[in-house]
């Protein structure tokens, strides 16, 4: 768990913005938001297919696209 020693000087904007940062470092929203609702092992495969098909469309369209120009 991110934890930050706040100093007597320092103001709650500055000691916020410490927080924001350790909890990005340590991918703690992004690990939340992934468990927030659970998917079932079909839906996680689901997507995983939808996401390497567009990624094999938008090379083949790169691919497509470089080879015009020349």
């Amino acid at each position: 768990m991110p934890g930050i020693k706040v100093h007597a000087n320092e103001s709650f904007d500055e000691a916020y913005r410490k927080f924001k940062k350790q909890t990005d470092r340590n991918l703690i929203v992004t690990e939340v938001r992934a468990r927030r609702y659970f998917e079932p092992m079909t839906e996680i495969r689901k997507k995983q297919k939808i996401s390497a098909k567009k990624k094999m469309l938008k090379r083949l369209y790169m691919l497509r696209h470089y080879e015009s120009k020349l």
